[in-house]
């Protein structure tokens, strides 16, 4: 285990509102809600203005405008911060040997090594006036020996700040925080430790392991490991080239627009699940498709980041559309999803209301329960299963029993 580890976490600052501060300065200072705007709608990322009123993410809209009525609310626009995001992330790519984009405002950086040429505090530091010049964005970071401590540091930091968190002064840096700055510990296990009486991160500090195993399971030891400020995961190096797809080989070459459409459509709505269930978005949609006579065309289609049916289906569809010739026999088509990066429904949140969410989160319950053709668009049902596996747990897909070997 490499103890003398420089990892930065750097986070951009209410990202969304940020761009939006960029496009129209008349919003700084303002307390801003970006979100579903009707009735129904989610917030998906409001400024500190408006935090100071009790609103914060995914909180449904009708609430955060009742907490505070002024707050001007805007519809989003996922293209433009998709934009803003790949040019943060060209500026990381060009600086640094080593770094992760987790989602579209967040990045670890691995510095390890760098502090015999630079002084890797310098050089984060650098890199932060570096992204604010070039692109106008708050965004903060925080320098430590791990991914979780630099997370945690990153939070204390904002807005617009930065903490190094010096090797050897990692506990008592998490000792007074309250226990839900603990990556991981969502709503329901902070009221489980709060039901416990622990509150904050001392205490589990001074309990035993075996106690926190005892009372949450496996969980219970990586929460104790990260409230003590162990974290031994790696910055797994990012590429561009990260993607998942699928394709489908007919036992007969076929002509037939119904079966081809339906085809399409399970295999496009099944990939789409696969990324919702690897909480992954995607920014790039291709579609491919092969002849009798073995000539292959693939067409492809960038799109803001998502991970919903009806923003990527129709894409595909209008993809099909251009590359299908009515008189050829298809032997083959095929769909792949690439740019990916983490986000669930991070992104979406501005467009939809919290109607589609939840039928999203119905049917991707339903599946993983009784199996990922459990609920299906009426359409692709011709289809037979295309595949159970979840491509983000880095096990190769079997080998369907419908597939000649």
């Amino acid at each position: 285990m490499n103890n003398d580890r420089n990892i930065v976490h750097m986070d951009l600052d209410t990202f969304f509102v940020s761009c939006e501060r960029l496009l129209d300065s008349k919003l700084n200072g303002k307390p801003v809600l970006i979100g579903g705007t009707s009735d129904r709608g989610v917030v998906a990322s409001c400024s500190y203005e408006a935090r100071a009123f009790g609103i914060h993410s995914a909180m449904p809209m009708r609430l955060a405008k009742q907490l505070c009525p002024e707050a001007i609310v805007l519809r989003g626009n996922s293209g433009i911060y998709s934009k803003f995001s790949n040019m943060v992330t060209d500026v990381i790519k060009e600086s640094v040997p080593l770094y992760e984009k987790t989602s579209v405002d967040e990045f670890y950086i691995d510095l390890t090594g760098m502090d015999k040429f630079f002084g890797c505090h310098k050089l984060a530091s650098e890199l932060r006036s570096r992204i604010i010049k070039e692109t106008g964005l708050p965004i903060s970071f925080g320098l430590s020996v791990n991914k979780t401590v630099s997370k945690i540091a990153t939070g204390e930091a904002k807005p617009n700040n930065e903490i190094q968190i010096l090797k050897g002064t990692e506990k008592p840096f998490l000792s007074p925080l309250s226990v839900r700055k603990i990556p991981m510990v969502g709503e329901v296990t902070y009221r489980s430790l709060c039901d416990l009486g622990i509150k904050q991160i001392k205490v589990i500090q001074e309990m035993p392991i075996d106690m926190m195993i005892k009372v949450f399971g496996k969980n219970g030891s990586v929460i104790w490991k990260k409230a003590n400020g162990i974290d031994n995961t790696p910055v797994v190096q990012y590429t561009e080239r990260k993607s998942i797809s699928t394709e489908r080989t007919f036992d007969k070459d076929t002509t037939d627009i119904k079966k081809l459409e339906g085809i399409i459509t399970a295999m496009t709505e099944n990939l789409i699940y696969q990324l919702r269930r690897g909480n992954k978005l995607t920014a790039c949609v291709t579609f491919k498709i092969r002849y009798s006579d073995f000539q292959t065309y693939t067409q492809q289609q960038r799109i803001p980041y998502s991970a919903a049916d009806h923003k990527i289906l129709p894409v595909v569809m209008e993809l099909y559309k251009k590359l299908y010739q009515r008189r050829l026999l298809v032997r083959l088509v095929g769909v792949r999803f690439s740019h990916l990066v983490e986000g669930g429904q991070q992104i979406d949140l501005f467009d939809d209301n919290d109607k589609i969410i939840n039928l999203y989160q119905a049917m991707d319950k339903m599946r993983e329960r009784y199996g990922d053709r459990a609920v299906i668009k009426a359409s692709g049902m011709g289809a037979k299963s295309i595949s159970r596996w979840n491509p983000f747990t880095g096990e190769p897909p079997p080998l369907l029993a419908n597939r000649r070997r």
